[in-house]
């Protein structure tokens, strides 16, 4: 696979200059504390950046999950929401932009995405089964373990270098997966759990050419495919510029063929759909369908709202639609981008290529002296907070956390802090504050001696868990 050189956003625009297809409407003061404030904080917080209070934050850069801001049309959806108990009509406008832009037949709404991962995994593991998936997602793991289910990571071997430059990272490795089917029996595959625009690599996209060849090779085998969908625009986005056939095709399309090369798909509506809380599942198999349906009133609310309001249903269909245009993608991943390539100017070790969500700073090459145990990326995490305020988050051994089996750490090749960007919420000004934090503590980096943890939770513990920095 040839290596890329990602298009600069001067050039994607075809001009020197490019600016966000959206004019500022309201405002939310931010301001910055002081470097005593911020120590002050980061101690209160056990060094964890998710335990920090948002008003101690400047620049929030923690996730891009429900942080979007929504556009005017959506918030004069708000005001359209019909709150009935049951049949509320905003569900069916909900109903109908998924289908039509997603391309599933049946929809169950969900409070968020993990509320769908829950569902799919109780509905589909049989304890004992294996699920086969593009590199693994904290919560998405623990459901499928929760429901007795064991993940296998069968993505390319270049997603675990993040130096690699090949353009598809997220693709799964095809021969590996023939060869564990083949290894453990078809029936003892749940099904494959497939991401797009892969988190936990840095943000790496799938293939159409991949994702079509691994529909084709669980058809075989009468395997399903399921699609963690929630930034499959930044994913269509990747295959519009990188994959030949498609540079002429609008990101809706592209999404809607992607889509049909799998059998459902689960969201995080607080991603790609433009919203601040909701998710939802969608599938094929009418029988499925039903058994999801009767499930989400147990856990989730009626099957007409699975824990969303109307009006939140009402927001998040105006959303789809809002995502999949052309102009507003190109911007989103634009504006990644333009943090990276300020990073990469200043040779600080980033995974590469830049992905459509986040920077990934790669903490084994900004800390070479820490050992994984000294948890690096939770170190870089709270050492960036306490320069500037800005907030990231990691993602390396404290996310991957401990074998269910043997109780040990999990010891993954990548050790990563995030640098999520919300999508229409900063600027290009708030991206140089940012750039010219990182390049500070990385000019810093030898002075660091990393964390130890003192507290830790039984489940997702990069969540709660608290640190102290070691100091001998």
């Amino acid at each position: 696979m040839p290596q890329i050189v990602p298009k600069t956003m001067g050039q994607q625009f075809g001009r020197r200059s490019w600016a966000e297809p959206w004019k500022i409407k309201m405002v939310e003061p931010i301001h910055m504390t002081t470097r005593e404030e911020r120590e002050r904080a980061m101690a209160e917080a056990g060094y964890n950046t998710f335990l920090l209070r948002s008003q101690d934050v400047y620049i929030d850069l923690l996730t891009d999950s429900g942080t979007s801001a929504m556009s005017d049309r959506q918030w004069s959806g708000l005001m359209l929401g019909d709150e009935a108990y049951a049949g509320s009509r905003n569900f069916y406008h909900m109903v109908e932009a998924i289908q039509e832009h997603y391309g599933y037949k049946y929809v169950v709404p969900t409070h968020q995405g993990r509320g769908a991962e829950h569902l799919i995994s109780q509905a589909v593991i049989q304890p004992g089964q294996i699920v086969p998936g593009n590199m693994y997602f904290t919560t998405t793991r623990l459901h499928q373990e929760l429901a007795g289910g064991k993940f296998v990571d069968v993505i390319i071997p270049e997603a675990h270098d993040p130096t690699d430059l090949h353009p598809f990272k997220g693709n799964v490795d095809l021969a590996k997966l023939e060869s564990l089917i083949q290894e453990v029996g078809a029936d003892k595959v749940a099904y494959i759990s497939l991401a797009g625009t892969v988190n936990m690599a840095g943000g790496q996209p799938v293939s159409m050419a991949n994702v079509k060849a691994l529909k084709a090779l669980c058809d075989r085998y009468g395997i399903p495919v399921y699609l963690d969908a929630t930034r499959m625009m930044e994913n269509a986005f990747f295959i519009q510029e990188r994959e030949e056939g498609y540079q002429d095709k609008p990101i809706a399309a592209i999404l809607k063929e992607f889509c049909s090369y799998t059998d459902g798909a689960w969201m995080s509506a607080k991603k790609d759909n433009l919203v601040n809380i909701g998710g939802w599942l969608a599938v094929n198999d009418q029988q499925l369908f039903d058994r999801l349906r009767n499930m989400v009133v147990v856990y989730e609310g009626l099957h007409t709202y699975g824990g969303m309001a109307g009006r939140d249903m009402e927001a998040l269909a105006i959303g789809i639609r809002e995502a999949v245009q052309d102009d507003y993608v190109r911007a989103r991943v634009g504006q990644v981008r333009y943090l990276g390539e300020l990073l990469m100017d200043w040779d600080v070790p980033i995974v590469q290529p830049v992905g459509g969500h986040a920077i990934f700073l790669d903490a084994k090459r900004f800390y070479p002296h820490l050992p994984q145990d000294l948890f690096p990326a939770q170190t870089l995490a709270a050492e960036l907070y306490l320069d500037s305020g800005v907030r990231g988050m990691e993602r390396g051994i404290v996310s991957a956390g401990r074998d269910p089996e043997t109780g040990q750490h999990r010891y993954p090749a990548l050790e990563l802090t995030r640098l999520a960007i919300p999508r229409r919420v900063y600027t290009q000004a708030h991206m140089d504050v940012v750039a010219e934090s990182v390049k500070a503590v990385y000019d810093n980096r030898e002075q660091v001696r990393g964390l130890r943890m003192v507290y830790e939770p039984e489940y997702l513990r990069f969540f709660q868990a608290r640190f102290e920095p070691i100091t001998e």
